[in-house]
């Protein structure tokens, strides 16, 4: 019997109903984490992908983009760099500040994370707004890199953030994405 890895990790991600308020279906990763198996086909669906592009570096989105971004950087034979939130770093940062739905927020690198011409893969664990990997990319960008795809688990295209980051000229690539329903998911986006 042949599983498709996709629908595999989409069935171990978790939803949590009116969290972290009414109306909210939150999709936790946690369980793809804690499951050895599922942790494993994630992370190789994401090698496969890349391990024939001819990349430098990857750079994770604080923080679930950590988990994942290093796992990756490790089995591609890369460099990681952070995007933190504001305040986090503590060598010479660049900033790019971005909208959310309640205000504003920053991201930022270390001004000496990339080199001019380095080809990055940025990831994430989700795409909701889109705001935080546009700025991530644009921060990355400022510094001289060359983002070859932006990269998550998740999409959430109700919230019309991959459409977004498609408009900001930034390819995607998200393994699943779940609807605002929570009867409906889609795989390989």
């Amino acid at each position: 019997m042949h599983i498709d890895p996709a629908v595999y990790v989409r069935d171990t991600i978790r939803s949590v109903p009116d969290w972290p308020k009414p109306g909210v279906i939150f999709r936790d990763i946690t369980p793809v984490l804690q499951d050895p198996q599922a942790f494993r086909v994630l992370v190789d669906l994401f090698v496969y992908r890349y391990m024939r592009q001819r990349l430098d570096l990857v750079a994770g989105v604080d923080a679930r983009g950590f988990i994942l971004g290093a796992v990756l950087a490790y089995e591609l034979n890369l460099g990681f760099v952070p995007v933190r939130k504001q305040g986090k770093l503590p060598f010479r940062t660049l900033a790019e500040e971005y909208s959310l739905e309640y205000g504003n927020a920053t991201v930022e690198m270390h001004t000496d994370s990339v080199r001019p011409g380095q080809r990055v893969l940025l990831i994430d664990d989700l795409v909701a707004t889109g705001g935080t990997m546009v700025a991530a990319s644009r921060l990355l960008q400022r510094l001289g890199a060359n983002v070859v795809e932006a990269a998550a688990i998740i999409d959430l295209p109700d919230l019309g953030g991959s459409e977004v980051i498609k408009q900001a000229d930034l390819p995607l690539y998200t393994v699943c994405s779940f609807t605002s329903r929570a009867d409906q998911a889609d795989v390989g986006a």
